[in-house]
């Protein structure tokens, strides 16, 4: 006759006991029989109620995933031959977005002849990895993906993501009308 290891609303012991013995108590009880441990011999049950334990499982999910942390990849597309300008510009981005904890897709677009120089995008590049290397590191180095060329930057682990400024905040450099009275 099968049989199953038993255990209270309270996680206590009861022992090994008869299925037919087991949803007797959970009836009695008004308790639901659960299998918790299906794969241990003999099967492990216990006396809840499942109404409940369902909502605080999906409760924990939940809780679970509010603490996980969404990565986001921003993208910043360069041309090879970018004047040095627009180079800085394009770094100040790649900057902006490692600051507040995003990794960075780089992607150099070739068009026409460009394509048979690819080690201008790759020098390119590689100055942009050293530029921004205090702030992030390269997680997938250079690939070259058909006209594009493709670089992915993480930030650093211990670099705290700063908060995106306010317009509050941004504000604040005008002088209050409190200081203004006399």
């Amino acid at each position: 006759m099968p049989e199953v290891r038993l255990v209270g609303p309270n996680g206590e012991q009861v022992g090994i006991v008869r299925i037919e013995d087991a949803l007797r108590l959970a009836q009695e009880a008004d308790l639901d029989l659960v299998e918790v441990a299906p794969q241990a011999r003999p099967p492990v049950c216990k006396l809840m109620d499942f109404g409940k334990f369902k909502y605080e499982s999906a409760q924990k999910a939940r809780e679970s995933r509010r603490n996980q942390v969404l990565t986001v990849i921003k993208e910043q597309k360069l041309r090879p031959k970018i004047d040095s300008h627009d180079y800085e510009t394009k770094k100040r981005n790649v900057v902006r977005f490692l600051e507040h904890g995003n990794k960075v897709k780089v992607t150099i677009m070739f068009r026409g002849r460009e394509q048979s120089r690819p080690e201008l995008g790759f020098r390119l590049l590689q100055r942009l990895a050293e530029d921004v290397q205090e702030l992030g590191f390269v997680e997938s180095s250079a690939k070259q993906d058909g006209r594009n060329m493709i670089m992915v930057l993480a930030p650093h682990k211990n670099v705290k993501p700063k908060p995106k400024a306010t317009a509050a905040s941004a504000n604040s450099d005008e002088p209050s009308e409190s200081s203004t009275e006399e």
